[in-house]
């Protein structure tokens, strides 16, 4: 299963859920999961932003050889399950791509669903959106410009939403 996360700038958040789901899935021998990332409006060709870098590493995961790419209709289409960082990154995705609404969906609410429901599959996943409810909020803030506090908890918080979901993904 492919998994596409989805920022604004792709040099924070999404790199730093991107590695960490590459670094869950080496460590857990899952090979059948693989993740890549892109950006809105992303700074396209640059590294990790070096805060979200050292916050990455910090978690256990590598911003070696990162490079920011701009999302597109190819890349979308390309991705089994794509994970936003914010409601407004999944619109975006979805005016792109809007045949992929059933496999888009934020990070946090794609957790709390996967919580709700246990072990599933992305079908799952979309057809108990309705029924399980949305989470209080689904967006995980941007760190830009904030301090290491700001980036660590970002951090902390897109780490303990895959080890909430990645975990019970069925391919």
């Amino acid at each position: 299963m492919h998994l596409l996360f989805v920022c604004t700038g792709n040099i924070c958040r999404s790199p730093i859920a991107e590695r960490l789901s590459a670094a869950w899935s080496a460590r857990t021998d899952t090979a059948d999961i693989t993740a890549s990332s892109a950006g809105t409006r992303a700074v396209v060709g640059a590294p990790m932003e070096p805060t979200a870098a050292q916050t990455l590493s910090r978690l256990g995961g590598s911003s070696d050889g990162f490079v920011a790419r701009q999302i597109n209709p190819v890349i979308a289409s390309s991705a089994d399950l794509v994970l936003t960082m914010t409601e407004e990154h999944r619109d975006t995705v979805l005016t792109l791509s809007p045949r992929h609404l059933k496999r888009t969906f934020t990070l946090l609410e794609a957790a709390h669903i996967a919580r709700s429901i246990g072990r599933g599959t992305v079908a799952e996943l979309s057809a108990a959106r309705g029924s399980v409810g949305r989470p209080e909020n689904a967006d995980v803030p941007d760190p830009i410009g904030r301090s290491a506090i700001v980036f660590g908890d970002v951090g902390n918080r897109i780490e303990s939403a895959l080890l909430d979901l990645l975990p019970r993904l069925n391919g």
